[in-house]
């Protein structure tokens, strides 16, 4: 074979690399970084953080390095010190423990995860039973369900309040409430609009007098990151989603390419990819999800071109302007001490 034969070759097997257009960080992720940030800076280190902040690996690492240090339950936490609550929100209860230790607190839930939060104190209000679509032990479906507890009786479960948890049909078919007149859900903000769909539609075949929200649960950032994997993944017979393996919404933007019959992975990072995932293939899609930056994705590209791809190309796609405000708190305290 000569060299001519040789490039023409390599050209017909290097398969090309699409970006899918929204990736990567939100407004709500970028928020929790900023806030533990301007803490550190306003405070300096240590500031503690209730689960991680945002759940990637990548992430977490920068800022435990900077002096975050990340807990999962308040007591491990001196008295007097500064918390934060990480993006996936948090109980009743939690804000509670941390107010009776003296805990200076500042919350990075994100707002659309607190407008859940909200809906979920109104139709308790109202006197309903409520169910939660979503994914068992996740920290946002915690939160969520603990906004449930009960002030007189803290030890009774979201159950017995009239809370409910659901993650399947067929979680639905099981499901015995009180009152199914005065039943309504919610869902968690970070859940496959698809499989979202197929529960939905359970609970109103089963209940068809349950309520939904006043709008779409699932936040914008997941639904536009779905939506752009989906039409990547039409023309895609490979896609690599990057992300940490506790990240909700980027399993789920793995799963939206596999449901479209495309092969696809999820890489906390470039040391993930393997070569023989690429043998045979001719597009190479690349998505990343919501806590999972840039950089990442960066050095995902350059793998995949050392091991063979070429020609990234970035797809167009809805452009995200969200910007959340900082607590009140954080910002006020950073103002006195100028």
């Amino acid at each position: 074979m000569n060299s001519s034969q040789q490039v023409e070759t390599k050209a017909e097997i290097s398969p090309e690399i699409v970006l899918a257009n929204p990736r990567g960080f939100c407004a709500g992720v970028d928020r929790a970084i900023i806030i533990v940030e301007q803490a550190l800076e306003k405070f300096g280190a240590p500031i503690y953080v209730r689960n991680e902040v945002v759940h990637n690996k990548f992430v977490v690492d920068g800022l435990r390095a900077k002096g975050a240090i990340f807990v999962n339950e308040l007591d491990k936490i001196p008295a007097g010190s500064t918390v934060i609550f990480s993006a996936h929100g948090v109980s009743k209860a939690v804000r509670k423990e941390a107010e009776a230790r003296g805990l200076t607190a500042f919350d990075a839930t994100c707002p659309l995860v607190t407008k859940v939060h909200i809906e979920v104190a109104k139709m308790r209000q109202a006197g309903m039973e409520i169910v939660m679509i979503g994914h068992k032990g996740h920290p946002e479906v915690e939160g969520t369900m603990g906004q449930a507890d009960n002030d007189d009786h803290p030890e009774d479960d979201a159950a017995s309040l009239g809370m409910y948890l659901v993650e399947t049909p067929e979680d639905v078919q099981n499901l015995s409430v009180k009152n199914p007149e005065n039943l309504a859900y919610v869902t968690q903000t970070t859940l496959s609009m698809d499989d979202a769909a197929l529960v939905i539609d359970a609970l109103k075949s089963k209940f068809p007098l349950i309520q939904a929200p006043k709008s779409d649960d699932i936040c914008y950032a997941t639904q536009n990151r779905q939506d752009a994997v989906k039409i990547m993944a039409k023309d895609c017979d490979l896609v690599i989603v990057v992300g940490s393996p506790n990240s909700s919404n980027s399993n789920r933007l793995r799963e939206v390419a596999q449901n479209q019959g495309v092969e696809a992975y999820m890489v906390d990072n470039a040391s993930y990819l393997k070569a023989e995932w690429l043998i045979g293939k001719k597009k190479i899609g690349v998505s990343a999800g919501a806590s999972a930056p840039e950089i990442l994705v960066k050095e995902v590209i350059t793998k995949l071109e050392s091991l063979g791809a070429a020609n990234v190309t970035e797809l167009q796609g809805v452009i995200e302007s969200v910007v959340f405000q900082l607590p009140k708190n954080l910002v006020n305290a950073a103002s006195s001490a100028k």
